[in-house]
């Protein structure tokens, strides 16, 4: 998993835009309640938030790949943009896979260069992530859909235009419901959301949602109606890679917080980065970070390269490796700071509330390791 030099020069590029904002920069706007605009819109003019869209609709010809280094890059900097696992990772991507070349031109450019957003609804109050418990359901009226159902912890529906519903048809052919997915906008009559009350610092807000006989027209639904899992899963492995990169960018922000302090505080003759009980949870913890990246960068190359099964293996590891290294970073990374790193001008006391988000969302750690079980080990289901 050797970068080429154009991914190279692409990560230096990232991280030098990641410095210009920082972590002062992220925690100013999370205190006034703001979004974290100003570095959006650089991102998107600069190519970074379109770099794995296509030529032809304002992309960089990329791929997941390379919108992992900029995502990690960035949370590396303390600066990490969540919307950026939903906008152009999971619903960017599953328009130019299987949209019509209608809804390409008018949703591709704007997602790429970062002047429209879309937000991503899957999970549901009692069902989590689990497609078959999905109970948002879509049917047909005369030549368009009407939806009804609930979603909830959905990310930036607030600034987003519109939100990528997954619902629920019923298959011409077997009577049974498979899985669908609809762009509903966000000023749609019966389109109701609510804000979530939540404890982690971030600019972006989680809604619960309302669809309320939201009628929509035919050209709503992306993809065929009959694919089912297979356009799902196109938006949801990359969700999992990119989720593995925000969770190493903040890995990496706190190691080297640690890092730094380690070297510079004194307290008898040397630094306490010379003592093993500080140096080596430090060491364990680099090596986890890298270790998880290069899962993570395996997932996204096999998906890149089309394999989806191989990269659905690939992307869940990468996602429970990335979200088991950042907990353990930032815990670390506390714990080496002592006093100080429970203190707003280290900065590091928020980020372990936020690092277990990589462990639990956008599928939990538990979910993963029954993935791995069943399909990568054969073992017999226990539900």
């Amino acid at each position: 998993m050797i970068e080429t030099p154009e991914q190279r020069d692409l990560r230096a590029a990232v991280a030098a835009l990641g410095k210009r904002y920082g972590r002062e920069y992220f925690a100013g706007v999370v205190r006034d309640g703001k979004h974290s605009d100003e570095l959006w819109a650089e991102a998107g003019k600069l190519g970074y938030l379109g770099v794995n869209l296509p030529e032809a609709y304002g992309g960089g010809g990329g791929g997941i790949s390379e919108l992992a280094i900029v995502l990690e890059e960035l949370g590396a900097a303390g600066c990490p943009l969540l919307m950026m696992i939903v906008s152009p990772a999971i619903c960017a991507t599953v328009i130019a896979r299987f949209g019509t070349e209608e809804q390409k031109r008018r949703w591709l450019p704007g997602l790429a260069d970062g002047s429209r957003k879309m937000a991503f609804g899957i999970t549901e109050p009692d069902a989590g992530s689990n497609s078959h418990r999905i109970t948002t359901t879509a049917r047909r009226d005369g030549d368009g859909w009407v939806l009804n159902g609930r979603k909830v912890f959905v990310s930036g529906v607030d600034i987003a235009e519109a939100t990528l519903i997954v619902g629920r048809t019923e298959d011409a052919r077997t009577g049974k419901l498979k899985p669908c997915l609809f762009i509903v906008p966000r000023d749609a009559d019966g389109f109701d959301r609510h804000q979530i009350d939540m404890e982690l610092a971030a600019p972006e807000k989680q809604f619960e949602l309302v669809l309320d006989d939201v009628r929509l027209p035919a050209d709503a639904l992306v993809g065929d109606e009959d694919a089912g899992l297979l356009q799902l899963f196109a938006g949801l492995n990359p969700e999992r890679i990119m989720t593995a990169a925000f969770a190493l960018g903040m890995g990496r922000y706190a190691l080297d917080k640690a890092v730094d302090y380690a070297r510079t505080r004194t307290v008898w003759k040397e630094p306490i980065g010379a003592h093993q009980a500080i140096a080596h949870p430090l060491a364990q913890a680099h090596i986890d970070i890298e270790l998880a990246r290069l899962m993570m960068q395996k997932g996204a190359a096999l998906y890149d390269m089309g394999d989806d099964a191989g990269a659905g293996e690939a992307a869940n590891m990468a996602k429970y490796a990335a979200g088991e290294a950042a907990v353990k970073a930032v815990d670390q990374a506390v714990h080496t700071l002592g006093g100080n790193g429970l203190t707003r001008e280290y900065g590091l006391a928020s980020m372990i509330t936020a690092a277990r988000v990589a462990r639990i969302a956008p599928v939990s750690r538990e979910m993963i390791l029954n993935y791995v079980s069943h399909q990568s080990l054969g073992l017999p289901k226990s539900y």
